[in-house]
């Protein structure tokens, strides 16, 4: 029976993504290796469907170690080369390889800092609230998200440029992008930070 739910206007009626965008997207998330995983997730999006990626998750969690660092930068060769054939996952070697990089730099960050303070630090440490009627009136980058793609950068991220950054800040709760017409709207507005 198809849900009578009004949701954003991205969503489709598949299961899987109806219940990321009432229960996952928009909603803030502060672990830091939860953060990590998510932005690795929205790399391996690039130039696909998030729905794609959001069906693989599990696969890619397998892969990964969980989207544990540490455990990924001790990844072996042969690892890494098997994950070339790893039809659970996307199979692009320079997407594989940017979680490795991407590893790396979360490690160098964590050095200095905590990675969610890091992370959160472009919206101040809060939740920026839009009130957007209509999905054509959501950006695909802002200020803050060149700033977080552009800081990432410096520590040897791949696959974080501004839109992917963007997405990613909607998705973590950095940004409340829910529609205001979506069901999901006043909660993630309760949930905001800040």
């Amino acid at each position: 029976m198809k849900s009578h739910l009004k949701r954003c206007g991205w969503v489709t009626d598949d299961p899987v993504y109806e219940h990321y965008h009432d229960t996952v997207w928009g909603r803030p998330e502060t672990d830091s290796q939860s953060l990590f995983a998510k932005l690795c997730l929205d790399g391996q999006q690039a130039g696909l469907s998030w729905l794609t990626i959001l069906k693989k998750q599990e696969n890619y969690e397998k892969a990964f170690h969980h989207f544990d660092p540490n455990k990924i930068v001790r990844m072996s060769d042969d690892e890494l080369q098997a994950l070339k054939h790893n039809k659970g996952i996307i199979r692009n070697k320079l997407k594989i390889a940017s979680v490795v990089a991407n590893a790396r730099g979360y490690l160098e960050i964590e050095k200095e800092q905590p990675f969610n303070e890091f992370i959160w630090q472009f919206t101040d440490g809060k939740t920026i609230v839009n009130a957007w009627d209509d999905q054509s009136q959501v950006p695909v980058s802002s200020p803050a998200s060149k700033a977080m793609a552009k800081a990432l950068k410096q520590y040897k991220f791949t696959f974080v440029g501004e839109t992917i950054c963007y997405a990613f800040m909607q998705a973590v709760g950095m940004i409340n992008d829910h529609e205001t017409g979506c069901h999901c709207y006043e909660a993630a507005c309760r949930e905001a930070i800040g």
